[in-house]
């Protein structure tokens, strides 16, 4: 059973925990907590949902909902190191986002790790491919619609460009 601290409109911790797959009351929300990892050629870590889970078989960051008594930062981490086997420091990431969104607050982070597809251990149940692309791929596999999240991407996407080419 997986549990979630509940937030208020605010962001503010109600002190509640939530067991995930039951709906949340009105005026509840919980944290999800993404993160682009981007390796020492400047590519991006995508991996593909397995396709049981919604929006399966898209492409997508690694990420996930915050578990009860975690940090979203921690949380980042955790998904990280399940999803894909990478472990980072806190130090090593970057929030690049923030939004609130119907029942939830996603914070999206990025961080250079120096790894290649070879460091990758993918966790079955949640992952079933992973791939190194660059930001021009990520952005045409996005208007081609196989990147997950759809819109949320349009209001970062420019943050990764900078991440991984910084304006000269």
């Amino acid at each position: 059973m997986e549990l979630w601290d509940v937030y208020d409109e605010n962001r503010v911790a109600t002190g509640k925990t939530h067991v995930r797959g039951v709906p949340l009351g009105t005026g509840d929300y919980h944290l999800v907590s993404d993160i682009w990892l981007v390796n020492g050629n400047q590519e991006i870590l995508l991996t593909k949902r397995h396709p049981d889970k919604p929006y399966g078989l898209m492409w997508e960051c690694s990420g996930g909902s915050v578990l009860a008594g975690e940090t979203s930062i921690e949380g980042a981490l955790r998904e990280l190191s399940e999803e894909v086997g990478i472990r980072a420091e806190k130090e090593q990431l970057i929030l690049i986002h923030t939004i609130r969104l119907k029942e939830r607050f996603v914070d999206t982070y990025i961080t250079r790790q120096k790894v290649t597809i070879n460091d990758i251990t993918i966790q079955q149940e949640e992952v079933v491919d992973a791939k190194f692309v660059t930001f021009e791929q990520l952005h045409e596999m996005w208007k081609q619609g196989i990147v997950v999240p759809k819109s949320r991407f349009l209001l970062y996407k420019d943050r990764i460009r900078e991440y991984i080419q910084p304006p000269s």
